[in-house]
Formats: C-alpha cells, structure tokens, sequence
C-alpha cells in the first residue's frame, strides 16, 4: 500500500502526489491519503488555527486523483494521550542547523514525531512525499534510513503554477496584490542558479545580489542558502550538485523554494570485488534510472582478451603495452538489459566472460599503462555525466567526483556460490566451491594491493552488503541512495 500523508488544504501538487502513487500500485494495491494538521509543527505564533481545513474539497481532488481511501484522523487518533503528552522525537541538529531549521524552532522534531506515529498505524510499503520542502523530504528519509524502518520513500517533483510559484496550502492566504509580488520569487532563485551552474560569479556575491532583488520585489528575506542536499550543510562550490534553497515573507505568508544548482548530469560509481554482482544490478540500476551504464570491467576484459588473443604473457607490462596502440574498446548502448563489447569493431561480448580471461584479468589491469587507456575513455565518457559506472576504482580513480559512491560487495562464500552458478550457466566446468572461494580470496589480494588504483572503498563510498539480499532488492537500495541526493525535478525516473 502506498501512502500521502498531507496536513490537508490539497492543491495539485498533491494530486500529483496522488497520481504517482496509483501508477505505482497499478491494480496491485490502494493509495491512502491522509489529512492531519499537526500542532506539534507549529510554533506558538505561527498559522495552527487559520491553516486550510478545505474537506469538501479535499475529498473531491483525492477522488479524482485515483485515491483509494481519504483518512481524515482526529488528534486521539494519532496522540492518545493528548499531543502535549507521551512520545515524541527529535530531528537530528546537523540536518535543522540550516535552512528552515533555525527559523522554525521544534518544527521538525513535530515532523518526524508524526510522521513516525502515522507510519506505525498505517505500514505503507512505499511513502510519498514532495521535492518543494526538500529539507523536511531529507530528514524523512534519514529517519526511514536511520530506523530501519521497511517503508519505502519516494519524491515527486515541485508542482508550480501558472507564473511559476511553488504550488503550496499556505499560497491561498495571499491577496491578489502579494501574489503578483511573490511571483518573482521563483524567477529570481532560477536565475541565480543558471549564473550558479556556469561559474559566472562567486557564491557569496550572487547571494547578496538575490536578497537585494528579493527585496526590492516587496518581499521579506528569511534566508538564501547553498547547501549540499544530503547533509543540508553548507556545500562546497566544487559540488557538481548543490542545493539553493530560500524563504522569504510575502506580508503575513511565509513561502519557500528551491532550485538545483547542476553544472553536469549526475554520475553513479559503483565499485566492489569480484563477483560481487556489480554488473548485473548496475546493468538493470541504469535502465531503471535512465542513465548510460558503463561496463569498466568488461573494458579490462577485452584487453585482456586482445593480450590473450594475441598470445602476450598478461604478468609483462612491456607485451601489454605493445598491444594498445590503436586499440579500440567500444561499448554499445544497452537492449534489452545486454551491452555489445567490440574490440577494433568485433563483437566479443561472450569471449570475455570465458574462465582464462577471468583468471588473468587482474594481472592486465594493474598495468599502468592500461589503466590510464581505459581510465581516459571512462572520463570522457563522463564529462557530460548522467552514467552510471561499476568497477574496482570508479569512486577512487576514475570518477572521484562522482555524485553516489556505493561499494558493493559480498561474502567470499556467497560470491563462491554465484561464480559456480553463473559458470553453470554459460556451459563451463564447474570447480569444487571451496577452489572458487580461494580463487575470490587470492584475486581480491590481487586487486587490493596493486600498485595502482588498488580495490578499495572510497571514503565518501556506502558499503552495501548483499548477502540474502534478491537482485530487485538491491536494484532498490541503490535507487534509494541515488534518490537521497538526485531529485526527480532534476533527474526523473523514466515512466514505463
């Protein structure tokens, strides 16, 4: 089941809300919306009484939206004990030292209390929240994450309307006046996020230009901050993703946006030793997500078939290298889950994954010399962004900007288990498990203690341990952290 939790006074970026969640059910599963206005998110001189109570109208855009139920709890529902009495949490200092935090003491803490109380009785499967307050977004899915908790958070685009304002319950307090004043609100943040992404002007000049043009628009500036959007500190400008983010007053309505600040298309680095299933999740992570996938193993394959081929010994740098000039390693866009490996124009895709090249492969990629070929084609690959790369140095070498750095990997045992099977698969003779064990051990030595851009996980890397996890499974943590730092208004997931 899927479930929108809201605080009621729908608008249609909640049916969007609404509609994403239907889609994902198809004819599988309901989609539970809630209303609740939460005292504990407001504070003593903010908006609680005059907040829109619009229950006619809610029931009517719930409905047209594909809604299964609308559940509208009262406060002995959600606080049995009264909601100034019994449990409540409270949102980590690092994630409410910014942005909104400071200005709305406590908010958060109610957030996250609610959100908790809610999730414990209903048990959604998926939570869907919006991108527009990407703070309180964050903090929830650090609280899922932190928790441990088996619900799956997902984020819908900032739905704006007509001249550009974030669609929000609180836009129906402003006069027809102050809304031709707000509207210059999220033109501004744009265009000082362009000048941003191409580097024309220091960050902290183009700051003070957009609170002096949000001034002289009529509004009031609470704050103009770039933060990185996974910690929601303050981001270096080398990030290739960053968030810029601001709060204004227009008379007595308080209003938020944000835009992204992108100088390229995200890049995912997935590195991990061998056997660890990085090219099969990463294959299928890309197609999921839209992004080109880049094979860097099956790139060291290929010379290690070219130096096989042409009967090198793999151990002398010398033969190797004699064998790169003019060597061309191509791979093709993936069909249908499969990517073409040519070498000069021949299709080897099968050849590659024959047992002598997987035994000889790690003595032919700690050459230099190959290394820096293939670690050339990769970057190039990469200016643009917007790929996804597996490997055993993508994070430390070959793409050390990467946006998501993820080390995947496996027990020895459970990547024995898989290597047989894969073996089996594709008509080899299948060793007894315990030599495969040895042969994974004696490789990840191999790789971890060359002498160049040795196997080893990047400091700013997630370790994910896929021991009992199903392949979907692990399809599906790798989105969730992609998604803690990719919005989909930025990067969407492709439909279908």
């Amino acid at each position: 089941m899927s479930f929108v939790p809201t605080m009621g006074g729908l608008h249609q970026g909640h049916a969007r809300l609404i509609r994403a969640a239907v889609r994902a059910e198809s004819s599988n599963g309901s989609v539970l919306v809630s209303t609740y206005i939460n005292p504990l998110q407001f504070g003593v001189d903010e908006d609680f009484d005059r907040y829109p109570r619009t229950f006619e109208e809610d029931c009517a855009l719930t409905d047209q939206a594909g809604a299964s139920v609308l559940w509208c709890p009262d406060e002995r529902q959600v606080y049995p004990y009264g909601s100034g009495e019994g449990w409540r949490l409270q949102a980590p200092a690092s994630l409410t030292a910014h942005l909104c935090g400071p200005w709305r003491s406590g908010h958060f803490d109610g957030v996250v209390t609610v959100v908790m109380r809610l999730l414990g009785l209903v048990r959604p499967s998926q939570l869907w929240l919006g991108e527009k307050d990407w703070q309180q977004l964050t903090i929830l899915r650090h609280l899922v994450n932190d928790f441990g908790l088996s619900v799956k958070v997902r984020g819908c685009p900032t739905v704006r309307e007509s001249d550009g304002l974030a669609a929000s319950s609180r836009n129906r307090y402003l006069s027809d006046a102050e809304r031709t004043v707000a509207s210059a609100f999220s033109s501004a943040l744009s265009s000082a996020a362009r000048d941003l992404s191409r580097g024309a002007v220091d960050e902290a000049s183009r700051h003070a230009a957009l609170h002096q043009q949000l001034r002289r628009a009529g509004l009031e500036v609470e704050y103009v901050e770039t933060v990185d959007p996974v910690t929601l500190q303050p981001a270096p400008p080398g990030r290739s993703i960053r968030l810029l983010a601001a709060a204004v007053r227009c008379g007595a309505t308080r209003l938020i946006d944000h835009v992204f600040i992108m100088t390229r298309s995200p890049i995912v680095a997935i590195d991990g030793p061998a056997g660890a299933g990085k090219s099969t999740v990463t294959r299928a992570f890309a197609e999921r997500m839209g992004l080109l996938y880049l094979d860097t193993g099956a790139m060291y394959r290929a010379v290690t078939w070219w130096v096989q081929k042409n009967g090198a010994d793999p151990s002398s740098a010398p033969a190797v290298e004699a064998l790169l000039d003019g060597l061309e390693v191509d791979l093709s866009p993936l069909r249908d889950g499969v990517q073409t490996v040519r070498v000069n124009g021949r299709d080897i895709t099968e050849a590659i994954r024959d047992p002598e090249v997987t035994g000889s492969v790690s003595l032919v990629a700690a050459h230099p010399c190959v290394r820096a070929l293939l670690t050339q084609q990769q970057q190039r690959l990469g200016v643009r962004g917007g790929l996804v790369a597996e490997g055993r140095d993508i994070g430390t070498a070959v793409f050390p900007d990467a946006d998501v750095k993820v080390f995947l990997t496996a027990t020895p045992e459970e990547r024995a288990r898989r290597r047989a099977k894969d073996l089996e698969a594709r008509g080899h003779a299948v060793p007894e498990l315990s030599e495969l064990e040895a042969q994974i051990v004696e490789r990840d030595r191999l790789d971890s203690t060359r002498e160049v851009a040795p196997l080893v996980q990047a400091e700013d890397a997630t370790e994910l341990i896929t021991d009992g996890m199903s392949i979907e499974a692990v399809i599906d943590a790798l989105e969730d952290l992609f998604r803690f730092r990719v919005a989909e208004e930025v990067w969407p997931t492709p439909e279908g």
